[in-house]
This record gives C-alpha cells, structure tokens and sequence, in this order.
C-alpha cells in the first residue's frame, strides 16, 4: 500500500503546477463542463472556500532527486480539479503543497521554494476566481523561511505559508523558529500547518505498521496533536499573539481532549513550567481549523470546543476523504445560518484576503 507521500510524489509527472497532477502553468483560464453547485444559506448565495487542497511542483521535487510519473488515476487538465469543484459546491481552493523539502541544504531550499512560490502564482493567475495559495517556505532555514514567506506575499501575492507540524524532527515552538513566526505576525497572514508523514509518530512506526494504514490514521492527528500543544505549552503563542494558524484535520486530537491540558497544570503544577497567560484551553479560541472531521457530532463537538468563528472549510483534496464537506457543514445540527455562512467560506476570506 503507497503512503500518502509516495501518493502525491508519484502523481506529479509535468512540468509545472500538478494539482495533484494538473499542469496549471500558463494555462488559459479553465472552463469547467458541468453546472456549478451554487451553495445557499436561507436564500442568500455563499462563496464556498476549501483552505485544505493539495498541489505539487514536478519542477521542484526534481531538484531534491524525486523522481514522479504521472498517474491516470488523478486528473489530467485543469477543468477536471474545477468540474470537481463545481459538482460539490466549492467555489475557491487554497492550494498548499506538503513539504518535502525540510532536510535540503540552504542554496537547494532557495531555489526549490522560488520555483515552487513563481508556479503557484503562475496558477492562480491562470485561475484568480478559483484558486489562491500559501507560500512555501525552507523553515529549516528559519530566517529564510522569512524571507520567503515575505516575497510570497508581497511579490507573487501568495495569501499566507503552508508548512509541516514539525521540521525534521523539531517543533515548531523552538525559539529557532522565532523569526518565521515574527514575519507571519508582522504580515499578518494565515499560517496552514498540515501534519508530517515523519513527525511526532515517527518513533511509534513499528507500532504503525499493519492493516488500518495506522501511520495517517493515527499519525498525522497525532503530528497536529502535539504540534499545537508544544505551541501552548512553550508559549509562542504567548510571544505572537497575533499569529493565525489554522490546523488541518479539525487539529487532530486536542479539540477532543483539549480539558486535560488544563488539568495537567492544575495537578502536577511542577510539570507546567512554562507560565501563560491564560488556560491552555483558551488559545484554542484563537487557533482556526478545518472542518475535517467525519460526523455531524465531530464538528459539533469540535465548534462548541473552539468557537464557530475559528472554523474553516477543508477537504483534503485530491485524497478522497470526502466529497460531501458543504453538505457536512449545512446538515450538521445546532448552527446558526450565520456559522454555517462563515465555515463555509465568510471566515476563510476573511484570513485569506479574498473578496466574499
């Protein structure tokens, strides 16, 4: 059975932009074949906005000696990722690419993220009412990842940096990260933070093994899990309050057992050594996630945990999770047109910088 990285390196077989293998490259603009879903919420129209679509830039894994062939399975032209769209009710994408890249060396990870940001521009400039992205960035490099994060924005008009919940087997809150995260305050643009396929359960492999493809199943919420603790618990988020970060997965575990972290500081105080501002619970309500759980009652729990508002639509895309998350999101009980108006795309503009 092919990992989920194996799956997307394998996928991407051109030149240019695969979405995941979809050369968008200096495309004309692509006419979809079927009807678009347009997504209603007590009569009133609503842009629909995934914040979780995966692409890849052959171009790039080429320089880190990956060697991909195109896959008939996935799509071939640009209208087969907008026809996808269409049929389910999604208006925009926020296409990321999964790093790979977190081991090259200094001068690799430069070129590798310049031809990876100038391709997804290249793509959503083909596209500009379909698609936006997130930066790539070398956080290996930390003052790097800054810099390139920047010219992401400001040069090639990238809404934000997708990066991995550790790199190369360090968290994200160690104070090597400090400048990335001081750029991404200072920008203020949305950080997505999508779980590593050798992060946090990366030592748990041999117990991974086996039916039930463990290693995604359990690996990557656990990746996200642990990611976003160490985030609290160090406190950058203290440190960079105005930072947004938007975790994938619903955030993995944490939602779901997020009182505990505030337990464990309450009955072995010496373990907390860190001292925050408020409870670990509360800087769940300033984190956003996806909506990526699989039941009406996992996305309940999830907004009555976080708040509507931190709530953003995702799909995973094109990894056949789901093909129903508009429909997840309008037939889950207990929301208020409004909440469904702004997980479905009101919130997602909002940190993306994308006219509603």
């Amino acid at each position: 059975m092919r990992t989920r990285r194996e799956f997307v390196e394998e996928a991407a077989g051109a030149a240019g932009i695969a979405f995941v293998a979809c050369n968008l490259s200096g495309a004309a603009p692509a006419q979809a074949q079927t009807r678009r879903r347009e997504v209603v919420v007590n009569g009133r129209r609503v842009k629909t906005i995934d914040v979780h679509a995966h692409c890849a830039v052959p171009e790039a894994m080429a320089l880190m000696g990956r060697k991909v062939e195109p896959q008939t399975l996935l799509m071939s032209q640009p209208a087969d990722r907008i026809r996808a769209m269409d049929e389910q009710g999604i208006d925009m994408e926020a296409l990321s690419i999964n790093p790979y890249w977190y081991r090259a060396d200094r001068d690799v990870a430069r070129e590798l993220i310049r031809i990876q940001n100038e391709k997804l521009a290249e793509a959503c400039a083909a596209n500009p009412e379909r698609f936006v992205a997130f930066a790539s960035v070398a956080l290996q490099h930390p003052d790097l990842a800054a810099e390139q994060l920047e010219e992401g924005v400001k040069k090639y008009g990238l809404r934000g940096a997708g990066i991995g919940g550790s790199v190369a087997g360090e968290d994200l809150s160690d104070p090597k990260f400090h400048p990335f995260w001081a750029k991404a305050e200072q920008l203020g643009v949305l950080v997505f933070m999508h779980p590593q396929a050798d992060g946090a359960a990366g030592d748990l492999k041999p117990r991974l093994k086996g039916s039930g493809g463990l290693e995604n199943a359990i690996g990557n919420p656990l990746e996200t899990t642990v990611a976003l603790s160490h985030l609290i618990f160090e406190g950058t988020l203290d440190r960079y309050p105005g930072l947004k970060i938007c975790a994938a997965h619903g955030g993995g575990y944490l939602p779901s057992y997020a009182a505990r972290s505030d337990a464990i500081c309450v009955t072995f105080p010496d373990r907390c050594t860190k001292p925050l501002k408020k409870k670990p619970t509360e800087y769940l309500k300033q984190l956003y996630f996806d909506s990526l759980v699989f039941t009406p009652e996992a996305l309940r729990h999830l907004v009555a945990e976080t708040g509507p508002g931190q709530i953003v639509m995702g799909t995973d895309y094109p990894f056949p999770w789901t093909k129903t998350s508009v429909d997840h999101i309008l037939g889950t009980p207990g929301l208020t047109d409004d909440e469904r108006v702004a997980m479905l795309g009101g919130t997602a503009a909002k940190l993306l910088g994308i006219k509603a």
